[in-house]
């Protein structure tokens, strides 16, 4: 039997050896496109070569025939087609493939068709030697078999007329859609062709001389539509000081137009200012007197334009090729360390690309199939950053709602997010809320906007120069440019003097821009009181928030209550002068303002535990963290890591009170020159409706110097100047200040034990708090000067003997009632 195996086994081997080696000559998908690209090229050549010169042999003149009885006069177009096809082709197979423009393919297509079909009909109805569509095609006129079909079968259908009703609706659908005009185009030229049309009807206008119209002002017309009236707004001047009704739209470089009018017009200019004013708000408010804008009077605001302040952004695309070797690399490195898987989706955005990898199943000896897990793909972050040669990667284990973990990494050039961008997408416009802000855009593209009222406050941490102060200023911005001086209210607190200060002079400030730290504490205890008080008008008018407050103000006549939105550029210098006050005021704030409509956005360049600590983020369920220095800080922020893993300039994680897991994206960037026009737009909007008031000039130039002045210097003079005093709101900015003078008197913890400790003994003296509470000359007698001023303690004797203890106010009185009855 052995010998009977071993001579099967010799006999094997002998055939095997005899047998030729398989090759593997299969092509892959690429090389197929390339070389079906090369074939139509060539083919194409054969063509054109027929259809020039079709007796150079029987093949090009049998090809010529059979093209045009086939296609007609589509013959001349018929190799075109080819040749781009087979280019693309070639190029596909090689990696360089343009994108295809869809429509524009379908329009062509469509145009092909009626022509085609138009061809053909041209031939039956004027040729009478071709009496039906089978003739015209077999002599190799009009549009050939192809196109004497299509008329065949829709003219059996509905007949000659609805044949050609239903090409001529084609045509017109592939030349809209061949040429790519879309509805906002074809709409601008309507208008266009329309204003044209209406420009020898319309009434011409003038400037009017009149007692308190001055020269230069532009008087609207009645028949001018929105957009001519749009126009006129802008390009109107800012008028100087006079008593007439106020444009309310003002423009940092106005430039006046002259025209001319008929005399009716002139008599009928007067009323027009009164009827823009009409436009911009509603009547109730013209007539009722504003509770929240003393300053301002009955003045009406109007928004700007966004396309005459922001710039849009520019777009970015990864090459395909790179792509694809990217993809090559993370499946065999994750393949080549036991944890096969391979790339089912790719998410290109301004940043990064995120590649969704699903994990695939592994055989074992024993023939059991095991599915790789998540936990193991997330451990290779580091070996993927080797082999990609990548910066940072950062693996998201799993993507929430998605069937794939998430490998993102970095594009080789990031594109500019604008913020123009973002609040012109239809997902910042679905969003009725006058506090919606725009933050950038997701690692798809897809611009991301929220609403600030139902965070209903936003902590911001990073390290320096990650993105923070963009981010305040493009939120601040937003709000900017969608609210208006009676309807938003911004406090800032900004310690560092240069990066909210420029901020100064614009309407929307209660205050200055507070940099003193001192008075920091004051502003928040001046926030604390806005909110009692706004909550007592919501009891009185039995509103449970400030949207049904406002609904009622309006149906009432009054005038609605506008949200304050506090903004606080640095936290951690405020919690190193006075933690306790600090926390105590921003979290009362954050768990009870939303219902009056005072919001905050916070920002730190330090997320430890003494400054983010647990009840301040237990009251921030908003939190956006830009790229910190380790996963520690991560965990402050977002109680999970991945922020260390972020490569800065506006890179971010952003966790909203609704989200399972934070959203990386890239924030919007707000570029210096355009903070400044949006900044010099509202500046020039207050001087001219101070000047329209008849506020002094004193004033008004003291304003313009104080606003023009953006630096430490400026805010310290607006705050201590009492010329700048008409830049803030006398009334909240005394609170404020009153605020603040009684949280510095008050500030030290141990007074009231000081208090007690004097009113027990009956004496007082600043040896004596020395020696009772370990304390230092100079607190120990600072608390006896708030003692003397509040009149508790006598004054000095001039002795060393110790100050007389003044009796209680409920003291004096029985006193006084006592001496009364006596008499």
């Amino acid at each position: 039997m052995a010998r009977r195996k071993t001579s099967r086994r010799k006999s094997r081997s002998s055939r095997s050896r005899g047998r030729l080696p398989s090759l593997d000559i299969s092509l892959d998908l690429h090389q197929k496109a390339l070389v079906v690209g090369v074939a139509l090229i060539f083919v194409t050549a054969v063509l054109v070569l027929s259809l020039i010169s079709p007796n150079q042999g029987q093949l090009t003149y049998f090809l010529a025939v059979w093209m045009w009885r086939i296609f007609g006069w589509g013959s001349v177009i018929l190799p075109l087609v080819m040749a781009a096809g087979g280019f693309y082709l070639v190029l596909w197979g090689m990696e360089q493939a343009p994108a295809l423009p869809g429509f524009r393919l379908l329009g062509f297509t469509l145009l092909l068709l009626a022509f085609e079909a138009f061809a053909t009909i041209a031939f039956v109805t004027w040729d009478s030697n071709l009496p039906d569509v089978w003739s015209v095609a077999q002599a190799g006129q009009g549009g050939g078999y192809f196109g004497g079909s299509l008329v065949w079968l829709l003219e059996t259908a509905v007949g000659l007329l609805g044949t050609v009703f239903v090409f001529l609706v084609l045509g017109i659908i592939g030349a809209i859609l061949a040429s790519g005009v879309n509805r906002e185009e074809a709409g601008h030229f309507l208008a266009a062709v329309r204003q044209r049309l209406q420009r020898p009807e319309r009434p011409r206008e003038i400037p009017v001389n009149s007692g308190n119209m001055q020269t230069g002002s532009v008087t609207a017309s009645r028949t001018a539509s929105a957009s001519s009236a749009n126009a006129a707004t802008r390009a109107e001047a800012p008028a100087p000081a006079s008593k007439r009704p106020s444009r309310s739209r003002s423009v940092p470089a106005p430039v006046i137009k002259e025209q001319e009018a008929d005399p009716q017009q002139k008599e009928e200019a007067p009323p027009a200012p009164r009827r823009r004013t009409r436009r911009s708000v509603p009547a109730s408010q013209e007539e009722s007197e504003p509770l929240f804008l003393p300053e301002s009077g009955n003045q009406t605001w109007t928004l700007p334009e966004l396309d005459e302040l922001l710039e849009p952004g520019g777009e970015q695309q990864v090459g395909d090729a790179l792509i694809r070797e990217q993809v090559e690399i993370i499946e065999h490195t994750l393949e080549s360390f036991g944890a096969p898987a391979s790339v089912v989706e790719i998410n290109q955005g301004p940043t990064i690309t995120q590649y969704g990898v699903e994990p695939s199943f592994i055989e074992q000896r024993s023939g059991k199939r095991t599915k790789v897990k998540v936990g193991k793909i997330a451990g290779l972050a580091d070996d993927l950053t080797l082999a990609l040669a990548a910066q940072s990667i950062r693996i998201q284990a799993p993507v929430p709602g998605k069937g794939y973990v998430g490998i993102e990494v970095p594009n080789p050039e990031k594109a500019l997010v604008s913020l123009r961008d973002i609040m012109e997408s239809s997902d910042f416009q679905q969003i009725q809320s006058p506090l919606r802000i725009g933050l950038g855009q997701d690692v798809a593209g897809k611009p991301i906007a929220t609403d600030l009222a139902q965070m209903p406050h936003l902590l911001i941490a990073g390290t320096t120069g990650s993105g923070k102060s963009v981010c305040v200023n493009s939120i601040v911005a937003s709000l900017l440019l969608q609210n208006t001086p009676d309807k938003l209210k911004l406090v800032m607190v900004d310690p560092k003097r240069v990066e909210l200060t420029g901020y100064n002079g614009i309407p929307h400030l209660i205050a200055p821009v507070v940099v003193d730290l001192e008075r920091v504490v004051g502003t928040l205890q001046w926030a604390l009181r806005e909110m009692d008080k706004r909550y007592k008008h919501l009891a009185e008018t039995g509103a449970r928030n400030i949207v049904e407050y406002n609904k009622k103000a309006a149906d009432n006549g009054h005038e609605p209550m506008p949200y304050i939105v506090i903004v606080i550029d640095e936290l951690a210098d405020l919690m190193m002068l006075s933690p306790e006050e600090t926390e105590r005021s921003i979290t009362r704030l954050a768990q009870m303002a939303r219902a009056t409509g005072i919001h905050m956005v916070i920002a730190t360049q330090r997320p430890s535990v003494d400054v983010v600590t647990g009840l301040i983020k237990a009251n921030f369920p908003a939190r956006v963290a830009f790229a910190v220095a380790s996963s520690t800080d991560s965990r402050v922020i977002l109680d999970s890591t991945g922020a260390e893993r972020l490569l800065g300039q506006g890179d971010m994680l952003f966790q909203s009170p609704d989200a399972a897991a934070p959203l990386r994206m890239q924030g919007a960037f707000v570029s210096e020159p355009e903070l400044r026009r949006i900044i010099d737009y509202w500046r020039t909007a207050r001087r001219q409706a101070r000047a329209e008031s008849g506020a002094p000039e004193a004033t008004a130039a003291a304003e313009a110097t104080v606003a023009d002045d953006s630096g430490a210097n400026g805010a310290a003079a607006a705050e201590q100047s009492p010329a700048a005093e008409p830049l803030t709101q006398p009334p909240l900015w005394e609170e404020m200040r009153e605020a603040e003078e009684e949280a510095a008197k008050y500030a030290d913890e141990l007074l009231p034990d000081a208090i007690a400790l004097v009113r027990d003994l009956g004496k007082a003296s600043t040896s004596l708090l020395q020696r009772r509470f370990r304390i230092g000359y100079t607190r120990a007698a600072r608390m006896m000067d708030v003692m003397e001023e509040d009149g508790i303690i006598g004054p000095p004797t001039g002795t060393s003997k110790a100050r007389k203890v003044l009796p209680w106010r409920d003291e004096e009185e029985p006193a006084e009632s006592e001496q009364a009855d006596a008499n």
